[in-house]
């Protein structure tokens, strides 16, 4: 409670009391569901009444207007004191995204490639195309001559290019086969490509097959090849022929982690080499679990991809390089 004013002195501001404009009315009246841009959610209102674009960051919102939730926004009501009615969308404090060795912060907006453009939320990234729709000329003008009754001034090839700007996309993280396992319907990203050509790189996914049958990050490692200064002289390739998609080293061998060597050793399968253009990358796999041994520090266990067979294609991507089965429809 404020002290009493004195005789003669007028009420201060801050013993007002600051009656919240009301925003939310029942019952629920909605205008049709909007379009919301590429990147933008569509999400229920604060109401919990109407489908509305959620605000974006540095956008003002209040308690029908609500903030993107899926990017990890919240609205900061602190520049509005003391009625704390309106604020401004903002990112939560939250850890960044690595991508090929980048550090993002969360938050924040970057282009890694020419056609899209991502965002880090949370360690996670999402991506959208970067859309750059032409200027499409007036209905195809430069046709001449007179039209027959009943047919069209356009060419089959020029209603195409006056479509409109609408598009699809593929989503970055495209879920696999769907299967039940413990009343959880189980989902999965596919594992990225490994992050290195040759020696113990990482690849990993988005799973929620665990206990939780939650959605979390999954690393394990992978070894595609060894790394070798002249790869050709320890592989064969079959005479007449310009690849061999597997190989294998002569003798078993402890595998080298972050400098700790594994228990076991292991004659793995590696992919192979092409005389041509070609590269040979994993096509049929299996999970092993391998145990290191780090010199006075105890034992760890790490997931890995175990190689069974290889194809040898003209499509190579960099390690790494998440957009390289992405395309826009």
């Amino acid at each position: 409670h404020s002290p009493p004013a004195k005789p003669g002195e007028k009420p201060s501001e801050t013993s007002e009391v600051h009656q919240r404009k009301e925003v939310c009315h029942w019952p629920c009246r909605c205008p049709p569901v909007p379009t919301c841009t590429p990147g933008v959610s569509l999400v229920k209102d604060g109401c919990g009444c109407c489908k509305v674009c959620a605000k974006q960051s540095g956008e003002t919102c209040n308690e029908a207007d609500i903030c993107d939730p899926h990017k990890g926004l919240y609205c900061d009501y602190s520049e509005d004191e003391p009625r704390y009615e309106t604020g401004v969308c903002a990112y939560l404090v939250a850890v960044g995204c690595e991508l090929n060795g980048v550090y993002y912060l969360n938050g924040q907006t970057f282009q890694p490639n020419p056609l899209y453009k991502c965002l880090c939320v949370s360690g996670a990234i999402g991506c959208t195309p970067v859309f750059t729709p032409k200027l499409a000329a007036s209905p195809c003008a430069g046709v001449t001559g007179r039209k027959k009754p009943g047919q069209s001034i356009c060419g089959h090839g020029q209603h195409k290019q006056l479509q409109s700007t609408n598009y699809r996309l593929m989503s970055a993280y495209r879920s696999l086969p769907l299967v039940l396992k413990k009343k959880c319907l189980v989902q999965a990203t596919p594992w990225t490509p490994c992050s290195r050509t040759c020696g113990i790189g990482i690849s990993s996914r988005v799973t929620n097959e665990n206990r939780g049958c939650e959605m979390k990050k999954e690393k394990r490692l992978c070894f595609i090849q060894p790394c070798l200064t002249n790869i050709l002289k320890t592989i064969k390739i079959p005479k007449g022929k310009t690849c061999q998609p597997t190989f294998q080293l002569p003798t078993a061998e402890k595998l080298v982690f972050s400098g700790c060597s594994t228990t076991q050793s292991y004659k793995l399968t590696f992919c192979g080499v092409c005389l041509d253009k070609r590269c040979c990358i994993p096509n049929k796999s299996k999970m092993i679990t391998v145990q290191f041994e780090c010199p006075n520090e105890g034992f760890f266990k790490w997931k890995m991809m175990w190689i069974t067979s290889c194809v040898c294609q003209r499509i190579c991507s960099a390690p790494g390089d998440i957009f390289s089965e992405l395309k826009v429809l």
